[in-house]
């Protein structure tokens, strides 16, 4: 199975489906780690990537894995980067094996070979340029005794030549291209990490492409592409002139939840460092929960606070034989709209959503609504600010707080993570929450959370969160108008335009 030459949105369907339903998965270095996400609960995962003169497991030993699972009656997927029958050995595995008896089949990825230049607005063919583009391995097998390239026939060729895997060679196929007939001044880049965040592209021409590359450090995994199509990226690069291109973005909700502002900062160019602080789990007791589904009837309003305290507060609520009958006549609050949001998804309107989405807004928007004397539901985390039950017990309402969920903080920081964290390599840093900010803090140190934040931009998603930032000393410098994740993110996106100009 090919999966794509880095960016994890170019997976193709089908190898999505496939990969969730896999008992083994075995994959390669240049496979895009987020990828795996995808594994099913169980499924046994098996690295075997290979590096310049650093072999997880020789290609024999791959072959004979590949053949000992699939015979132990597992559904094995074989996850390889680009295009698996595109320099990347497949072909090999696959003879493997055949010879062994074991059925298969083959699910084509992107290759990087097209892929990697679209990137860097490199077009491998064009009508005004060439109708001709050649794939050649930049690294070709060292026990060969002699090169089966046929350099003469590149030298003449006057299409595209996009070489693979060719750093550690790359001065001497400028060289040998040169030689065999290809002009000095032919434009030429390279390109770095494709399709991922920290892509980099070097234009230059034969004579000086390799002396470029050594001086900006360029490293694999890279590829060169020869062609005057390498000029149109003056006016067609797109990749690396995103807003939020070479930042490096922490994001601090819930693992189930950072998925909404992490994919409109990725889309905007950032490279985003899931940071979870939060980890949600059922309260320490739902007793006071399950005496208030006793009196559901007697309640005017429901009030939920967060996307998190809907979802618990249903799934208790099947797990005890219901469904959203139980909820009788009451009318329904969410504090904002993800949270008005998250009640549709269980088919449900809500009747009052305030205009700002904090506590004390909800408070002023259904009292009105609420006649003094009237019983209502408040559905939270088991911890939670106590404005919004204290402003209605005030007016006279009679308010039960039933915790449905619990938000703990998590043991550590992801591996992924942890580098740029200790080196300070973070340009921003976002916060959906107070209890963000306090579990961020407990995770890396007050003080480091402070140097994070004196060398990053800081991101509150409304004034609560703010204020709690400033417990610590900071003032974040983004702050939407709505309280919300696309709110937050467009708010990132309006901060970096306006001050890169």
């Amino acid at each position: 199975m090919g999966a794509g030459p880095g960016d994890p949105d170019l997976m193709t369907v089908k190898g999505l489906t496939l990969l969730a339903r896999a008992d083994v998965i075995v994959y390669d270095q240049l496979a895009s780690p987020e990828l795996l996400h995808q594994a099913r609960a169980g499924a046994e995962i098996i690295y075997v990537g290979k590096k310049a003169g650093a072999h997880t497991l020789p290609q024999g030993g791959i072959n004979e894995l590949l053949v000992d699972k699939a015979k132990a009656g597992f559904t094995v997927v074989r996850l390889k980067g680009g295009d698996p029958f595109v320099f990347g050995r497949g072909g090999e595995e696959a003879e493997a094996l055949a010879a062994a008896g074991v059925l298969f089949e083959v699910v084509p990825g992107v290759t990087s070979a097209v892929a990697v230049p679209a990137y860097a607005g490199i077009p491998v063919t064009h009508r005004e340029h060439t109708t001709l583009v050649t794939f050649v391995t930049g690294h070709e097998d060292p026990t060969k005794p002699e090169s089966t390239i046929p350099w003469d026939n590149l030298g003449a060729n006057p299409g595209t030549l996009v070489f693979l895997m060719g750093v550690k060679n790359l001065a001497e196929n400028c060289r040998r291209l040169v030689q065999a007939g290809r002009p000095p001044d032919t434009p030429a880049a390279v390109i770095q990490s494709g399709t991922l965040p920290t892509q980099r592209t070097l234009s230059g021409t034969l004579a000086d492409m390799a002396d470029r590359a050594q001086e900006a450090g360029i490293q694999p995994p890279a590829i060169l592409v020869v062609g005057s199509v390498t000029a149109l990226r003056e006016r067609l690069a797109w990749w690396e002139k995103r807003p939020l291109y070479g930042k490096t973005a922490v994001v601090t909700r819930t693992r189930e939840q950072a998925s909404a502002l992490v994919e409109l900062l990725s889309a905007a160019g950032a490279r985003c460092l899931e940071v979870p602080t939060l980890e949600i789990t059922p309260p320490d007791d739902f007793g006071p929960w399950d005496k208030a589904l006793e009196h559901q009837s007697d309640y005017a309003w429901v009030i939920f606070t967060s996307a998190n305290g809907v979802a618990a507060f249903f799934q208790r609520l099947f797990d005890k034989g219901l469904d959203v009958r139980a909820l009788g006549g009451a009318k329904l609050a969410a504090i904002g709209p993800a949270t008005a949001q998250a009640l549709r998804e269980w088919g449900l309107v809500a009747d009052l959503v305030p205009a700002r989405f904090q506590a004390e807004d909800l408070a002023t928007a259904l009292l009105p609504q609420i006649a003094p004397g009237s019983r209502v539901l408040l559905a939270r985390a088991q911890a939670a600010r106590e404005v919004l039950p204290e402003i209605l017990a005030q007016a006279g309402v009679q308010v039960d707080v039933a915790p449905v969920y619990q938000a703990r903080q998590p043991a550590g920081i992801p591996a992924e993570a942890l580098p740029f964290i200790d080196s300070g390599r973070i340009d921003l840093l976002t916060f959906a929450s107070s209890a963000t900010v306090h579990n961020f803090a407990a995770l890396v140190g007050r003080e480091k959370f402070q140097e994070l934040a004196q060398n990053a931009i800081v991101a509150a998603i409304g004034p609560i969160t703010a204020a709690t930032l400033q417990e610590y000393g900071i003032t974040p410098q983004i702050q939407p108008e709505d309280y919300t994740i696309p709110a937050l993110a467009t708010a990132i996106l309006d901060f970096f335009a306006q001050n890169e100009r």
